[in-house]
């Protein structure tokens, strides 16, 4: 597969990726966290690691409005909720299991 076929894939899928995070708002990063060891945040961390890598000036703010589709402190007030026991206990875990509690 050529090089600019690929890119334009990945891209797409990261695209696809996005819009489906954006859509399923019930999906906490906590569970993201729990389940996947990444979440919204980590994502956009990546994203303006990346840009910043390429010389390009995306701040994290900046990066986390890319990945939920508004400003972060928007979703924040209108999506999140308090992790559960249940789930920071299984975060926990899964820190201690990890070596890294």
């Amino acid at each position: 597969m050529m090089a600019d076929i690929q890119t334009e894939l990945e891209a797409a899928a990261f695209r696809r990726l996005l819009a489906h995070l954006q859509q399923h708002t019930e999906v906490q990063n906590i569970d993201l966290m729990i389940h996947g060891d990444f979440c919204r945040n980590c994502l956009a961390k990546w994203y303006a690691a990346e840009a910043h890598n390429r010389g390009v000036s995306v701040d994290y703010e900046q990066a986390r409005e890319v990945v939920y589709g508004m400003p972060y402190s928007e979703w924040k007030t209108l999506y999140q909720q308090e992790a559960s026991p249940e789930q920071l206990a299984a975060y926990q875990a899964k820190q201690v299991a990890k070596g890294k509690a």
